[in-house]
């Protein structure tokens, strides 16, 4: 069965975006500089890192909110390979050049199924702070594979809210760092 895996590069107060998150800054004001380490090219450690998580997704489960803001940004689906759409706003299919945009109006467990079976055997990358958080609670996050960022963005979207009073127990994997992030991975004990 597909692994699910989070990617995700957060400041080191904690925020994935900044705050005044749009279609226009999909990132938030400030934002952009979280991911400065993925398009910059200058640190091997780094370009290693975006080709393994790259390497790794074979299938993407991803928030209405995040299609939305990221569909403009992208130019297609952010990974050349099937994404489902976590939504209570039912939409037709949406073939991309490199691959398609699944709308799954029917639950998390639903578009879950539907990307783990579409992955293989590979790994189902998430994308978006709310399912996330969906996929922590229900205890059915695999890994998260965490970048930091050595900036301090003071407000905006965290992804580790709204997690409920359980106490969610991680081991680490790996950690190495490069100028730009501080590469971590951790798999959710469960």
């Amino acid at each position: 069965m597909a692994q699910v895996n989070v990617h995700v590069t957060m400041s080191l107060d904690g925020f994935m975006a900044g705050p005044d998150v749009s279609v226009e800054q999909p990132m938030g004001v400030g934002g952009e500089r979280l991911h400065r380490w993925l398009f910059d090219g200058a640190d091997e450690a780094d370009a290693a890192a975006a080709r393994q998580q790259f390497a790794l997704t074979t299938a993407v489960l991803l928030g209405r909110r995040t299609f939305d803001v990221g569909i403009g940004q992208w130019g297609g689906t952010p990974y050349p390979v099937p994404c489902f759409v976590l939504t209570h706003r039912p939409e037709p299919d949406r073939a991309e050049k490199e691959g398609t945009f699944t709308f799954v109006t029917t639950g998390l467990a639903d578009a879950l199924a539907l990307a783990r079976a579409a992955a293989g055997d590979g790994a189902v990358t998430v994308m978006g702070a709310d399912v996330t958080q969906q996929l922590l609670r229900a205890g059915l996050l695999d890994e998260i594979h965490l970048q930091i960022a050595p900036v301090l963005l003071g407000a905006g979207r965290r992804l580790f809210e709204h997690l409920g009073t359980d106490h969610i127990e991680l081991e680490q994997l790996g950690a190495h760092q490069s100028a730009q992030v501080t590469h971590a991975r951790f798999r959710v004990v469960k």
